[in-house]
C-alpha cells in the first residue's frame, strides 16, 4: 500500500492508507476522518483549515456512500481478479490471495466445472540452526554511525509451516514405469484412506488407475489445457514420482505461482528428488504435519521477440523454465553468431556452438557438461554458460538476477538458431530474431530432506561422485 499524504506548509502531513485493488474501506475513511479532525484541533494552521474542513465533510460524505457499494465492490473485484489474475501475479510474485491465504469456490463455473475447495494456507520464514527469524530479504546492509556493514544474510533455510492442513494433493508420474504405477497406487489409497485427502492425476493415470480396479473411481482430473491453468488455486500439495524430469514436468504445468512440490527419487539422477519411495508414508507424513524445509527453485521467463512483429508488445507466449533455455545452431554446420546484451549493455558476440542460459537449479545439467560452475539452487543469478566456443578466453559468467538478458541473431549471421527451453518446445530463430530472458517471480517450492544446503552437497556427491578420489597414504614422505 501507498500511502497518499497531504502536506501542508509547516511540513505537517495526514496519511491515508490506500487498500489493494484501490478501494478504500470505510475503517480507513473514518481513520483518515478522524486523523484531519485531530490536526484542526491543533494550532491554526494558516490558509489551510478550510481546505481541511472540505477534505473531512468529503471523507465523511465518502463513507457513508462506502456502506452503500460494499456488494457491487465485491463483484468488481471477483471480476477483476479473474480478469487480471496473470498481471496481479506478474507484479507481484507469489500473490498471497492466490497461494498464502484460504480461498472460497470461484463462483465462475464456466471456467472450471469442480468446486474450488479450501485452499490449505502456510507460512514462509527464514531460519538458521532451528532458530526462526523475521529478517527480509532486503534487510541485509546496515547504514550504522555513518558505516556500511552487512546484517544478517537472507541466505538462510526457508521453512514452511502450514496454518490450515492441506486438503487436495496432485500425484505426478513418471511414464511407462511399472513400479511407478504399483508406487502411484499404494500411494492413492494411501492418502485416501488414512489422510482423507482429495487425489488429482492426469488423464492417463486416472486411466490407468480404474483399468487396475474401480475403486480408484473418487480420483480427480482434468479435461482440457484451461483447467491446468486453475490448478494452482486447488492444489495445496505436489507429489512428483520419477526423477528431475518429472520435477521439471511438475513445473511447467503451472505458468504462475506453484504449490509446494515433494519430489521421490524413481530416476537415474536424483538433483532435485531427495526424498526415497521406500519411506513414503514417513516423509508424507512429515510433511502433511510441517513445517518442512524448502528450496525455492528460480525459474526463467523467456520470450522470442521476432523481427517481423511491428512492435514490441507482439511477442508470442511467454515460456518459463527451471533448468534452462538453450540457443544453438542445430544442424547448421556454420557457428553461431548472437550478440549478447545485459541490461541493455553489450555484453558479446557468441561464437560457437550455442550459449546456454542457466538458472541455479540448472547448474548441473547442461551447464554443468558445458564447463559451467556448479551453483546452490538457493543463489538467485542467471548462468551465462556458452557452448564450446571458437575462443580460448570465453568463460562462464554468473549475473545477478535482477538483470534482463537479451539474445539476437544479426542479419549478418550465415545461419539461422534453434532455441529450446528445458529441452523441448524447439522454435527456429531467424535473422533479426531475439530471445528477452528474466528472472520469473514465481519459484519452485521443492521440499528437502534435511534442508536445502545438505540435500545439495548429498546430490552432487551421490550424482556425481563430486572430487571423489583416493585419500593420500599416510606413510609417505612428510615435512621436518
Amino acid at each position: 500500500m501507498s500511502p497518499s499524504k497531504l502536506n501542508s506548509n509547516d511540513d505537517e502531513s495526514v496519511s491515508t492508507s490506500q487498500p489493494e485493488n484501490g478501494f478504500l474501506s470505510s475503517i480507513s475513511l473514518l481513520n483518515s476522518e478522524k486523523a484531519v479532525q485531530e490536526l484542526l484541533q491543533q494550532a491554526p494552521v494558516q490558509q489551510n483549515d478550510d481546505h481541511l474542513i472540505e477534505f473531512s465533510e468529503a471523507l465523511r460524505n465518502m463513507s457513508l456512500e462506502e456502506n452503500h457499494r460494499d456488494d457491487d465492490k465485491r463483484e468488481h473485484l471477483a471480476r477483476q481478479s479473474n480478469k487480471h489474475l496473470e498481471q496481479c501475479c506478474g507484479s507481484n510474485g507469489l500473490c498471497s490471495h492466490e497461494v498464502l491465504q484460504d480461498k472460497e469456490a470461484n463462483s465462475d463455473s464456466k471456467v472450471i466445472p469442480d468446486k474450488y475447495t479450501r485452499k490449505a494456507s502456510f507460512k514462509l520464514s527464514w531460519c538458521c540452526k532451528g532458530e526462526y527469524s523475521d529478517q527480509h530479504k532486503h534487510d541485509i546492509v546496515s547504514f550504522e554511525r555513518g558505516n556500511i556493514t552487512t546484517a544478517e544474510r537472507s541466505s538462510k533455510q526457508i521453512s514452511l509451516k502450514w496454518e490450515s492442513d492441506p486438503q487436495t494433493v496432485l500425484i505426478l508420474t513418471k511414464p511407462n514405469s511399472t513400479s511407478v504405477q504399483i508406487l502411484c497406487a499404494e500411494m492413492v489409497s494411501w492418502l485416501k484412506e488414512q489422510k482423507k485427502l482429495d487425489i488429482y492425476v492426469e488423464p492417463r493415470v486416472r486411466t490407468e488407475l480404474l483399468t487396475e480396479s474401480s475403486d480408484f473411481n473418487f480420483v480427480h482430473t482434468w479435461k482440457d489445457d484451461n483447467e491446468i491453468t486453475h490448478l494452482h488455486r486447488k492444489v495445496d500439495l505436489v507429489v512428483t514420482l520419477g526423477g528431475d524430469g518429472t520435477v521439471l514436468w511438475a513445473a511447467s504445468m503451472f505458468k504462475g505461482p506453484v504449490p509446494p512440490v515433494v519430489p521421490f527419487s524413481l530416476g537415474s539422477l536424483g538433483f532435485m528428488t531427495p526424498f526415497y519411495s521406500e519411506h513414503y508414508k514417513e516423509c508424507l507424513d512429515s510433511v502433511l504435519k510441517g513445517p518442512i524445509s524448502i528450496t525455492l527453485r528460480h525459474r526463467l521467463m523467456c520470450r522470442v521477440l521476432r523481427d517481423a512483429a511491428k512492435n514490441e508488445y507482439e511477442t508470442e507466449e511467454p515460456v518459463i523454465v527451471l533448468n534452462e533455455v538453450t540457443i544453438d545452431r542445430g544442424i547448421s554446420s556454420y557457428l553461431t553468431n548472437l550478440e549478447c546484451y545485459c541490461d541493455n549493455s553489450f555484453v558479446t558476440c557468441v561464437q560457437g556452438d550455442g550459449l546456454i542460459l542457466s538458472t541455479t537449479s540448472g547448474s548441473t545439467a547442461y551447464s554443468l557438461a558445458a564447463g559451467g560452475s556448479m551453483v546452490h539452487p538457493q543463489v538467485p543469478g542467471i548462468l551465462f554458460t556458452p557452448i564450446c566456443p571458437h575462443s580460448l578466453s570465453f568463460r562462464p559468467l554468473i549475473l545477478p538476477e535482477h538483470v534482463t538478458i537479451r539474445v539476437q541473431v544479426p542479419f549478418n549471421s550465415r545461419s539461422h538458431a534453434w532455441v529450446s527451453f528445458d529441452g523441448k518446445d524447439r522454435k527456429q530463430l531467424r535473422p533479426g530474431d531475439a530471445l528477452v530472458c528474466s528472472m520469473a517471480p514465481w519459484p519452485v517450492p521443492t521440499a528437502c530432506l534435511v534442508d536445502s544446503t545438505s540435500d545439495f552437497l548429498r546430490s552432487i556427491h551421490e550424482g556425481l561422485h563430486w572430487n571423489l578420489r583416493k585419500t593420500q597414504s599416510f606413510d609417505g614422505p612428510r615435512d621436518t
